[in-house]
């Protein structure tokens, strides 16, 4: 099985504590698949939505790699369950894509040019989570999607 890019481009950094989080799951995804991360400063709220959001929508759009499919993390978007998202993932790796790049918006969300930039949305829930906790969930989920594929147990 060929090791697969995975991208995210993220507003805003992560604190000490989400970081330690991310770091343990990037770790165990080495084997499986090659990753960077490009974040993106986060546009201060108090200037409200309506300026937020298209600003950290262009600074994303700018990072974007052409030729990986971008997926949205979006409250609209579709939810899987972890054996759905495997099969997800793994359907379009038989049709020839290798690179996955995720796209994560800050507390605003993402803004509409930036979402119709993406091939999918996928929503990880319909509670409301911080954006640093859906970035580490989505890397976790993404892992297990990868074991869950392989036949390979989760949890260890």
């Amino acid at each position: 099985m060929a090791a697969i890019r995975l991208t995210f481009v993220c507003v805003g950094r992560l604190s000490r504590e989400y970081a330690a989080l991310w770091r343990h799951y990037e770790s165990l995804l080495k084997p499986y698949a090659a990753l960077e991360v490009f974040e993106v400063s986060e546009s201060p709220l108090s200037h409200g939505q309506g300026q937020a959001k298209p600003r950290d929508g262009k600074a994303i759009r700018e990072l974007l790699r052409p030729g990986a499919l971008t997926i949205a993390l979006d409250v609209t978007g579709r939810q899987y369950s972890s054996e759905e998202w495997s099969a997800f993932l793994a359907a379009k790796k038989l049709h020839g894509i290798s690179h996955f790049q995720f796209i994560l918006g800050g507390a605003a969300g993402l803004d509409e040019q930036t979402l119709a930039t993406a091939g999918a949305r996928w929503s990880l829930s319909r509670l409301t989570l911080p954006h640093q906790m859906a970035r580490c969930v989505a890397l976790e989920q993404i892992y297990r999607a990868v074991r869950i594929e392989r036949g390979e147990p989760y949890h260890h």
